[in-house]
């Protein structure tokens, strides 16, 4: 299936009206449980559904893992988070939040595609931050890291290196 591209496609044509329920279902999972780079998958929705579709499968995603991820932090935390991270990626991640400016570097960590987006929305999650803000940062800023790393890089893939 993952041979090419036209294999992938034919999968997921295959799965009919289940196939983006599949891909949406897989992306969050990615999100929150990061042993998948998610950063693949975002890749790849643009090239299975196309450039809108596929960018609208992404954000509604990611944005679920996101929110999920949150959510977990807030009722399990930090004890979750040093078991799926590398301690001193976590250790350096938790010095943002000492900051009184955490919440608006937060916010331009999520609008840019090069955070590790996922560990940052745990951490967010053992914070002080309210749920209110965090879901308006997620859902205001995440679709410009998804536009450019989604639609971009996708567009370079696909252009310059063969399947």
């Amino acid at each position: 299936m993952l041979q090419s591209l036209e294999n992938l496609q034919a999968f997921i044509d295959s799965l009919g009206a289940w196939g983006p329920i599949v891909f949406l279902v897989v992306s969050a999972a990615s999100v929150v449980f990061p042993i998948v780079p998610a950063g693949l998958l975002v890749l790849a929705g643009p090239v299975l559904f196309g450039p809108v579709e596929g960018t609208v499968y992404n954000y509604i995603a990611v944005c679920a893992g996101s929110l999920l991820n949150f959510l977990i932090a807030r009722n399990v935390g930090m004890s979750l988070i040093e078991r799926i991270f590398r301690p001193r990626t976590v250790e350096k991640f938790l010095g943002w939040t000492r900051s009184p400016h955490f919440t608006r570097a937060f916010a331009v960590a999520i609008a840019l595609p090069v955070a590790p987006d996922d560990l940052l929305c745990y951490i967010a999650g053992t914070t002080r931050m309210r749920w209110r803000t965090y879901v308006a940062i997620i859902l205001l800023c995440k679709p410009w890291a998804l536009i450019a790393y989604g639609l971009g890089i996708s567009t370079l893939v696909m252009r310059f290196l063969p399947w």
